[in-house]
């Protein structure tokens, strides 16, 4: 399961995302979609080696994904 983040620190670090990597959190997600299965910390530690993210805009991405697949699960 996701490593705790406040919301606020949450929103701030998905809403530089954007300006910082020239790719939108939808694009992100996708990529975090079809990237392997792995464990939180390994998907950050992917996702930073894969696409040269910084650690703070990659864990913020996999917590955002795991939210989104735990409300997809609930409806």
């Amino acid at each position: 399961m996701s490593q705790v983040l406040s919301e606020e620190t949450h929103r701030n670090l998905l809403s530089r995302i954007p300006q910082c990597t020239g790719r939108e959190i939808s694009d992100w997600l996708r990529t975090v979609e079809d990237g392997p299965a792995l464990r939180f910390e390994e998907k950050v530690s992917w996702l930073r080696g894969e696409h040269d993210l910084a650690y703070g805009h990659a864990k913020a991405l996999i917590h955002e994904y795991d939210l989104r697949r735990a409300a997809r699960k609930l409806q």
